[in-house]
């Protein structure tokens, strides 16, 4: 992957470093309008499963595992193909609304794409 490709918490403005703006969170983030959120692309189906979501919980210590089980999940979803492509056309920002900013699908499908 030649270009930048970064993570950000939803929250956070847009910045003009962001490049494609993509939010990688099955349900829509609390307290965010479409406005405010300034995406390009909203990818449901690079998320985690409502199950592999449910079962991490956000708990540290379950991180290596769900990074394992996520994987195996991007594999089969034919949505990567569209987020390579945007990767290989310019700079992505993959938005999350965790509050963990080390632990959330967003960070791992960032080391997934670069793998």
């Amino acid at each position: 992957m030649d270009y930048p490709l970064q993570t950000k918490r939803i929250y956070e403005p847009k910045a003009a470093s962001d490049g494609q703006r993509v939010l990688v969170d099955r349900i829509w983030p609390r307290g965010v309008s479409k406005a405010a959120a300034a995406l390009d692309l909203w990818l449901k189906d690079v998320a985690p499963s409502t199950e592999l979501r449910k079962w991490f919980a956000h708990r540290p210590d379950r991180w290596a595992d769900f990074q394992r089980r996520y994987f195996l999940e991007l594999e089969a979803s034919a949505a990567m193909v569209e987020l390579r492509t945007l990767t290989q056309a310019g700079p992505v920002t993959l938005l999350y609304a965790a509050r963990d900013r080390d632990h959330n699908e967003a960070v791992a499908l960032a080391a997934f794409l670069k793998v």
